[in-house]
């Protein structure tokens, strides 16, 4: 067994990248190891046809979804994890959203807004979150719907960008799903983890996915490290699980199962899965689209409380192409590209138990079971917001359609492992920490009980760094 750390990090995303920088800024030694290997910083990773067409930086993991039916998930193993593909859009959740809501499916948190507060705002810092001016077409269509429907509010799209990325027209219209090789985009690789590549209490390893825990000699529910897939093991007083909320929970349930043991909350490790429900809209002008960046605005309607809708970055023939059948003509495309603005309607699905991650299913593929029929209000909310969208849309002069991103869209995975004083209902404590367990923690996104109406990625930084500082300073 190799030499001893204070802490392992298993996963270099969001929570994980948070909580190995703040637990090597307070002294720690750190180890973060991550399954898959470093991003190019090359202009291959905004080239459409590699980053979308072809998924060369994609996850290719075969899962089955809760029919047995086979689909490849939205998912991204790298140093800095989904981050180098998000859109950057960094929210904080709303007071509100760290409260339950029963008669919406959704759970509530162990605390509230204000004991997350100092971590938002660190987190916004160190992610330089800012705001920009919307571009002027994008603008007049945002006026045209505001003001004809005044219960559509629009608002600055808080973004992890840098103003510098205006100068770089392609990476401006590529930097939503696409990796920045200039580093304009915020991302935990180079916010973070750059910020600690050289200390000498951290080390990183790429490229090595960790298999299993490593209980203490005779006792089971002690976490002492991990080992890894090339057969080598790490020994920790603590470790970390943030490798997503769906490997997380699927390496603690192959321990449980080897081990022979349960949690206190029984078969609830894996289960209220949430990922949102997202549809992309398209509209089409009769004029031709001049704007670059466009993912500035986010618009919101209190008749819609759990949902959102985002402006999505440039869209153009080669990008519209990715989505379009097959049997669509290029020339189509390229007419269409031209004229096409994008949306991103988002709604927060309620916590179900059934929706769930599980490891080694049928023929020993994962498996998420995710059923739309089990989160009613949340469908019934979609449906209705997008659709009023639409018809929003039209009246301005654009004829939109919508497509509902089914179950491989997981960029917003959460919720497989949630928080809560409950021992009986919650998976780990309001300290990150698994209950019934010593040693294990979960600093990913796996933890959150809700997903709020907008992105998550600033609330699991926000957690990370939380997790970070109380491990740094209870030991």
């Amino acid at each position: 067994m190799d030499s001893k750390y204070d802490v392992i990090v298993v996963g270099s995303g969001a929570g994980g990248g948070s909580a190995a920088y703040k637990l090597t800024k307070a002294g720690k030694r750190v180890l973060l190891i991550e399954k898959g290997p470093f991003v190019p910083r090359t202009a291959a990773t905004i080239e459409v046809r590699q980053a979308m067409v072809e998924g060369v930086f994609a996850n290719h993991e075969v899962w089955h979804d809760g029919n047995g039916r086979e689909f490849v998930p939205d998912e991204f193993h790298n140093v800095g994890g989904k981050t180098k593909w998000y859109g950057a859009a960094l929210f904080r959740f709303r007071p509100v959203e760290f409260e339950a809501e029963p008669t919406f499916g959704l759970l509530g948190w162990p605390f509230g807004f204000d004991t997350l507060k100092p971590y938002y705002d660190e987190a916004s810092d160190l992610l330089e979150v800012t705001t920009f001016q919307n571009e002027p077409e994008l603008q007049a269509l945002l006026d045209r719907i505001t003001n004809a429907a005044p219960e559509w509010k629009a608002e600055s799209l808080p973004l992890g960008l840098s103003h510098d990325i205006l100068s770089r027209p392609e990476e401006a219209k590529h930097f939503d799903g696409f990796a920045s090789p200039s580093g304009f985009k915020s991302d935990a690789e180079r916010n973070l983890i750059d910020q600690i590549r050289n200390a000498p209490n951290f080390t990183l390893i790429a490229g090595n996915a960790v298999m299993a825990l490593i209980p203490s000699p005779g006792d089971p529910k002690t976490i002492v490290g991990v080992s890894c897939a090339d057969g080598s093991t790490y020994k920790a007083d603590t470790v970390v699980l943030a490798a997503g909320a769906m490997t997380s929970p699927r390496i603690l349930q192959d321990y449980l199962k080897d081990e022979g043991f349960a949690l206190p909350c029984g078969n609830l490790l894996g289960g209220n899965f949430k990922k949102h429900l997202n549809s992309a809209i398209i509209g089409f002008s009769p004029f031709q689209d001049h704007d670059v960046l466009r993912k500035t605005a986010v618009l919101y309607n209190d008749r819609f409380p759990h949902s959102s809708m985002q402006c999505l970055g440039w869209i153009d023939a080669e990008v519209l192409a990715t989505q379009a059948p097959k049997e669509t003509p290029r020339f189509l495309d390229h007419l269409l590209g031209k004229r096409a603005i994008g949306f991103w309607g988002t709604t927060e699905d309620g916590s179900a138990a059934e929706n769930r991650i599980i490891s080694g299913g049928p023929a020993g593929f994962p498996v998420m079971d995710y059923d739309l029929g089990r989160i009613e209000a949340s469908k019934k909310e979609h449906e209705a917001m997008t659709d009023a969208w639409l018809e929003r849309l039209l009246a301005a002069g654009l004829v939109g359609a919508k497509k509902y991103m089914g179950v491989a869209v997981t960029s917003h995975a959460l919720g497989s492992m949630v928080t809560g004083n409950d021992p009986t209902s919650s998976v780990i404590d309001a300290d990150g920490k698994v209950h019934g367990m010593e040693g294990l923690y979960v600093g990913d996104g796996s933890a959150l009980p809700r997903a709020s109406r907008v992105n998550p990625s600033l609330t699991i930084y926000a957690w990370g760094l939380r997790l970070g500082d109380h491990l740094a300073k209870a030991r």
